[in-house]
């Protein structure tokens, strides 16, 4: 989805025009939202990224180039927004069992084929803060460890390593969600 914005919608949103905030917000609102939604673990946070990325886009919005996708630009206005969230509160993130992580039972293939983009969303929204945001630029986003690693002032084997362990709890997460759909109970 790569849009661009018209040299007169800049120009417009410039000037602190309302009525184009107002569409540039509508128009983007979704595709903004599907991204914050995959670093955060709720929708609040979600909104709260979201809404400091749109002020700093009318804040800035000398610096969008219209020759390049708008979206491109956003997306990592929102990116640099959720890793800022995250140092923020990355102290107050509480530390992993690792005997839980330890008794992970192995993904079975009882479970459906497809996954609903909303059920994955939540799934990422479940890992802890640091699991989900390596996860999501990773994965997602498709940066390097050595790129996170840089991003998130960590070492790249920490980068590996949480990216493991959120690959981990998914896999976890998927096979408990499938046993309770298929009614199997695990003790």
């Amino acid at each position: 989805m790569e849009k661009f914005l018209s040299n007169k919608l800049k120009k417009d949103l410039s000037k602190g025009d309302r009525k184009s905030q107002e569409l540039l917000y509508k128009q983007f609102y979704s595709y903004g939202m599907s991204i914050c939604l995959r670093y955060t673990s709720s929708r609040d946070e979600s909104l709260e990224i979201l809404h400091d990325g749109f002020l700093k886009v009318f804040r800035h919005i000398d610096q969008y180039d219209t020759q390049r996708p708008f979206t491109v630009w956003f997306r990592r206005i929102l990116i640099n927004g959720a890793i800022n969230c995250y140092r923020r509160n990355a102290h107050q993130a509480g530390n992993i069992d690792m005997a839980q992580l330890l008794n992970i039972p192995d993904p079975g293939k009882n479970g459906p084929e497809t996954l609903e983009y909303m059920d994955m969303i939540q799934l990422i929204q479940a890992l802890p803060p640091r699991y989900r945001t390596v996860f999501n630029l990773y994965a997602i986003e498709g940066y390097d460890h050595q790129e996170i690693a840089e991003m998130l002032s960590i070492s790249a084997g920490t980068s590996k390593s949480n990216l493991h362990r959120a690959r981990q709890k998914l896999r976890a997460m998927l096979t408990t969600r499938n046993n309770e759909k298929a009614g199997i109970k695990h003790e």
